[in-house]
This record gives structure tokens, sequence and C-alpha cells, in this order.
């Protein structure tokens, strides 16, 4: 990893042009099973994902990101690409689910034992190492979450479920770590839905999936999309702490929307810590003064070595112009910092 201090990355995704995806398809929610939102016909659907993942690396560049992603540009969603491509998942009727918000969402059901039988992100890392010369990043959804997005029709343990899914990530991340990536990230948002269980479960499944692997590694919490997510977000983490029990060298918390107290940064020593310093609900972009403000805010709890700037969460709902205006006051406010600090 990079000995720069105050490296920016983003959280994962990216926006995907108005040419591949039906938006308004997409602004119904986050999709937890397979859903056909492509604009372009199958014969050419690859090539024109590879098309628009390219505009989102030099995008990511342009805007002077240190640490890049590929966008998540053939993604439906940052978790049902991966969760649906497993053994042990029904390909047929969906399971539902009601919603804290009570809205019913199509779920994937777990009918026989989950097994990663195939690569699913291989090529898009691959494809994103040969297609940048800085430091690569991909994420995957994280095993609690998916065990959290499925009806359980199979085991008689959900924690058995969890650590299968768990051995699933691993065997899909060491791929990952073979095609270049030099960060991987577990999405785990669900962490905070049950603190019981995550309690229980998620500290071991988070090691499982991360078992093995030279990567640096991060686990990603936060509120929810603010397209999707409405109203007052909390101020703190219901679950948070714990994490820093966990073998993952980087925590991903979102901050900027909520107005996180950041207090809790004390608590997680020795991590590193991805704070999310963008708000992604404020539909004006901040600026280089805004941001470095944020992180000198931060840097009042841990020291600079410690503190990886970032978006609060993914970025697939916004504008592109607008998500490229975030990124670039981003690093223009990180580097205004790191000046100071030199």
């Amino acid at each position: 990893m990079t000995t720069k201090l105050l490296p920016t990355t983003v959280v994962g995704s990216y926006p995907q042009p108005d040419w591949l995806v039906d938006r308004q398809m997409l602004s119904k929610g986050v999709a937890r099973v397979r859903i056909d939102l492509w604009r372009i016909a199958e014969p050419w659907l690859e090539q024109a994902q590879d098309d628009a993942t390219l505009l989102a690396i030099r995008d990511m560049e342009r805007a002077g990101i240190d640490i890049i992603t590929d966008g998540e540009v053939r993604r439906e969603s940052y978790s049902n690409r991966f969760a649906t491509a497993l053994d042990g998942i029904s390909s047929g009727k969906p399971g539902e689910v009601i919603s804290r918000a009570g809205l019913s969402t199509a779920v994937p059901r777990v009918v026989g034992p989950i097994r990663r039988t195939q690569a699913v992100e291989t090529r898009d890392m691959a494809f994103l190492r040969q297609n940048t010369e800085r430091l690569a990043k991909i994420t995957l959804p994280g095993p609690f979450t998916m065990s959290r997005q499925a009806i359980n029709e199979y085991y008689k343990d959900d924690d058995e479920m969890v650590m299968d899914f768990a051995a699933a990530v691993n065997a899909e991340a060491r791929d990952l770590e073979k095609a270049g990536a030099d960060v991987i990230q577990l999405d785990e948002p669900w962490l905070r839905q049950d603190p019981p269980a995550a309690k229980r479960i998620a500290v071991k499944a988070i090691d499982r999936a991360l078992e093995g692997l030279r990567a640096t590694t991060v686990v990603h919490l936060c509120f929810g999309y603010a397209a999707v997510v409405k109203g007052e977000k909390p101020v703190g983490y219901s679950f948070l702490g714990e994490l820093g029990a966990c073998r993952v060298d980087q925590i991903s918390i979102e901050a900027a929307q909520p107005k996180l107290d950041l207090g809790v940064l004390k608590d997680l020593a020795p991590k590193k810590i991805m704070l999310g310093v963008i708000d992604l609900a404020d539909p004006q972009a901040e600026t280089s003064v805004i941001v470095a403000n944020r992180i000198r805010a931060a840097l009042k709890f841990l020291p600079p070595d410690r503190l990886v700037p970032a978006p609060d969460f993914g970025m697939k709902y916004l504008p592109r112009e607008l998500a490229f205006a975030k990124l670039k006051a981003l690093a223009d406010g990180a580097a205004a910092v790191r000046a100071e600090l030199a």
C-alpha cells in the first residue's frame, strides 16, 4: 500500500451512464436478486460495460483519487451479482421479505449448501488492473450482510449459513488478489441492523472471509444510500467497536451525512479508518475547504497515518457530473491538509 498520507479512495460504485442502465428502474431500490435494468442487448452488453468501466476509471483518475475501483459498473447492486452466482441459491422464484419501511423486497432463497464454484468478479478486477497504474480496490458483499438479504430454507443453523457465505467470499477474494487487487473490501451494512447476531457471529465470519489474504482489507459499514434511505440518520453505530477485534486492516464508516460523533474513532485503534467526508445527500458538490475541515476534525481523534478520506458510501445513484465534482473536492481537500502536515 501507499505510504502517502491521507490517500483518497472511493467506497465502490460510480454512476453508470444513462445509455447503459435504466436509471428510473435503478432508483426503485437496492436489488437483492438479478434484475434487467440494462439498455444494451446481451450480445453487446459486456463490451458496453467495459466502455462504461473505462469512463469510471478515467473519471476517478482525473479527479485525483489515489485508490480507485472499477465503479462496480457491471453490477445492478453492490451485493446481488455475487450472491446470486453462488451454488445453493435458487435460480427460480425469489423469496420475499418486508423491510423496516414496510416495503416488500424480493430476496434470494437459500435451498442448498452455499458454495462458490466459479469466478464472479475476477474478470472485473483483471480489467481494472489492466487499465490503471493506480492502486486498485474491488469490493465484495460481506457474509453477514448476504445472510440477512436471503431467506434460509436449507440450514438448520443460520450461523452455519453465515460461515458458508464467508468461505465463498474467501475463495473469490483469493482469486481477486491474484488478479491484481491491492485492496479488497467487504460491504457489511447489515452489521448495524441486527447487533445481537452480529456480536455472535460477524467477527468470526469476517475473519474467515479474509483468511490468508495479503492485500489490504477493509470492512465498510453505512446507514444506507441517501437516495434510498430518507430522513434523519443515526449519529452513532450500534455495532462498531467490536470490529476492533477482527483481522481487517481498515474500517470504513459513513460520517458526513449523519454528522457522526467522531469520538468513536478513538475506540477503533489501531485500525486505519476509511472515513466518509463527502455527503451524498447534498445535491451540491462540497468545496475543497469543506472537505479539508472534515478531515481536520477527524485528525483530532486519530493520527494522519490512520486516516483514508472517502465518500460516505457508493456513488451510483448520483448524476455523473455531481459525483465527479465531489471526488475532485475530496482529492483537493485531502491535498490541502496533506500540504499542511508536510
